[in-house]
């Protein structure tokens, strides 16, 4: 389940110090998988919903250190809508399984810069950047490893406007190369060691001067996000038909290579390879209640953030469900003589 970062930090802290101006957050937010990472949807149609709240009210430094003198609250709300097709036949030995995300996000920034009459409110609602997996392929290896990889795009249709603290869009294209991978520890499939990748790779955008009049371009700097988790499925019923799946989870987020192109700030020129590259790490903890009949499984999630470098500090909720119709649809056990 994939999302984009659509709500982007208000320039009102770049009054405050210039640098931030060219801090760019991952389109990917982070918190996305957790348990069952690289499992491959049954042939059909998957429909999948994925509601991702996350808030801060800390914003650190390039060393991870917060920042004196600035406090207030940045939070956002991206609701998800996925939709998943699956073929009923194989290529190159795997399932091909593209899909696309639809969704729509709203967010909140209050900032206070202490010593200062500065203070300010922004946010936005909206519909967002849209990502679009078309080439996505998984396989099965034997009973003890599912693994798909696949390439995918994240197409700027949200509203975007340089210098705007109202923005729900990230105002660029993206390119997004993506892994999962689920290692099945027992036998019968019930503890399980999660992991999955995206490779972010950023086109240019126009960004407004400090203080605004004048607009550049830039080049966001690539980024490189993993998330991880370790669960056991336990049976809530004797015959199955219901299950539990608790787990550890987490997420490591890194920029990999410097941002492109120059910044103006008060009329003057500013490299924006200078800016320092962010990073975050979060870890927490997962819960999924599961049907295996109505191929229905409801999830939530919640992480906190332990470490953060050039970028807000806080805490990630997720929570949703999927189900599955099974093309062709499953057989009926025969009838008894």
């Amino acid at each position: 389940m994939k999302i984009k970062n659509t709500i982007l930090m208000s320039a009102c802290f770049l009054i405050y110090a210039w640098p931030l101006l060219a801090q760019q957050k991952g389109q990917w937010v982070p918190g996305q998988f957790g348990l069952n990472a690289g499992v491959i949807p049954d042939p059909g149609v998957t429909y999948a919903n994925l509601a991702l709240n996350y808030s801060s009210t800390q914003l650190n430094d390039s060393n991870g250190n917060s920042i004196p003198g600035i406090n207030g609250t940045y939070s956002f709300w991206v609701d998800e809508n996925i939709f998943y097709y699956v073929p009923n036949h194989k290529f190159l030995g795997g399932y091909f399984m593209p899909y696309i995300a639809l969704s729509y996000a709203n967010g909140e920034l209050v900032a206070n810069i202490t010593g200062t009459s500065l203070g300010s409110g922004g946010g936005g609602a909206g519909f967002a950047d849209m990502f679009v997996q078309p080439l996505n392929l998984g396989w099965h290896f034997g009973k003890r490893v599912d693994f798909n990889a696949g390439y995918a795009f994240t197409a700027p249709t949200g509203s975007y406007r340089a210098g705007a603290s109202n923005n729900v869009g990230s105002g660029y294209w993206g390119n997004n190369i993506t892994s999962g991978t689920t290692l099945y520890i027992t036998k019968n499939q019930g503890a399980t060691a999660n992991f999955a990748t995206d490779w972010e790779i950023h086109g240019q955008k126009t960004v407004a001067s400090v203080p605004a009049g004048q607009t550049s371009k830039i080049t966001p700097g690539q980024a490189f996000t993993d998330e991880w988790g370790i669960g056991q499925v336990l049976p809530l019923k004797k015959d199955f038909s219901q299950l539990a799946q608790l787990g550890l989870v987490g997420y490591d987020q890194w920029q990999v290579s410097s941002n492109g192109g120059t910044y103006l700030v008060a009329g003057i020129p500013v490299d924006a390879s200078k800016v320092p590259y962010y990073s975050v790490h979060g870890i927490g903890v997962q819960a999924n209640y599961i049907l295996p009949a109505k191929n229905l499984v409801a999830f939530f999630k919640s992480y906190d953030e332990y470490s953060a470098k050039a970028r807000p500090e806080g805490r990630t909720i997720a929570f949703g469900f999927s189900y599955t119709l099974k093309i062709p649809k499953a057989a009926k056990p025969a009838a008894k003589p």
